[in-house]
């Protein structure tokens, strides 16, 4: 199976947990974070001071935020196309959750 490859090289803040995301082959996409941010790792990111501490990592070229966060720059590009399996894996995150607490 064939991986692109894209680099994360711009991006702002166009909203609460929204970005817009700029990549090295000159597209870009506007992406609502909202809906996938649970479980152990994105569920931090609920916290907006924390979501808006987002950065470019230098090596990698993809959005990471303090506490180890990121997404691969592929899924970020493709967003649409991943958005509603993230979604759902984001509910199931947030089921194990409630039965923890």
């Amino acid at each position: 199976m064939k991986h692109a490859i894209y680099r994360v090289i711009d991006f702002r803040i166009v909203g609460p947990y929204k970005l817009r995301v700029a990549f090295d082959d000159e597209t870009e996409q506007v992406i609502d974070f909202r809906p996938v941010l649970e479980g152990p790792m994105y569920g931090p990111l609920q916290d907006v001071n924390l979501f808006n501490q987002v950065r470019i990592d230098p090596e990698v070229h993809t959005l990471v935020w303090p506490n180890g966060a990121d997404f691969d720059p592929e899924t970020l590009h493709d967003w649409p196309k991943y958005a509603e399996d993230l979604k759902r894996m984001a509910k199931q995150w947030a089921k194990k959750k409630v039965k923890l607490s």
